[in-house]
This record gives C-alpha cells, sequence and structure tokens, in this order.
C-alpha cells in the first residue's frame, strides 16, 4: 500500500506504546522512538533497536546518549495491503524493538509470535 501520512503513521506508533503494558513501559531506560522512511542500509527492514540492551548495560554506561528505536514508516506500508495491516504490523515491530531492549533475541522472539 502507498504509505500513510507521517502524523497518521506516528499516531500509530503512540497507539502501539499505549499498548506495551504500563509495568513494562516504567522499565524502558534512555530510549527514544523514532520514525523514519527507511534504513539506508537495509531498505526492506521494517524496524531496529539500536542501543544496549538492559541485560548489556554497566555502570559506565551512564550518559550516554539515547537507545533508539527506528520505525520504518515506508517498508512497513510496503508489506501492508489495508491501513489495518499497517497499524498491526507497527505494534508489531515496536513490540519487537522493545524486547531488544530487554535482551530478547531473534530467536526468543520468533518462538513467541513476535518476529
Amino acid at each position: 500500500m502507498r504509505a500513510l501520512p507521517l502524523e497518521e503513521f506516528e499516531d500509530l506508533v503512540a497507539d502501539a506504546l499505549d499498548q506495551v503494558p504500563a509495568e513494562l513501559m516504567a522499565l524502558v531506560d534512555n530510549v527514544v522512538v523514532l520514525v523514519e522512511d527507511r534504513n539506508d542500509e537495509e531498505p526492506t527492514l521494517l524496524g531496529l533497536y539500536e542501543g544496549y540492551a538492559l541485560t548489556e548495560r554497566s555502570w559506565d554506561l551512564s550518559g550516554q546518549l539515547p537507545d533508539r528505536i527506528m520505525v520504518y514508516r515506508e517498508a512497513i506500508c510496503d508489506v501492508c495491503e489495508t491501513a489495518e495491516q499497517v497499524a498491526d504490523e507497527v505494534t508489531i515491530t515496536v513490540v519487537h524493538e522493545i524486547a531488544h531492549h530487554f535482551g530478547i533475541d531473534e530467536e526468543k522472539l520468533h518462538q513467541l509470535g513476535w518476529g
């Protein structure tokens, strides 16, 4: 489907973040969620977590710039046929990338159905 307007897509990302249980969001530390059109190196990538998972952090990482979760608008719209599918894929992508923040790897995410 054609890419949704940026503002509409950002609203879907905000809605997806609202669906993450409050207990988990309270544990998300020093992370910013951003929307970009595509990843330049991997244009079909739907999302990306850049940073240090909570399981890898130590005292020497204090004062670092925030970790980043990137959600790629055009790439997600490319794999969807309807606005409802886009909303579902945004939620899956956001949860998937937040899981990386908690140290959950790709294999475990696929086993849990968030692949």
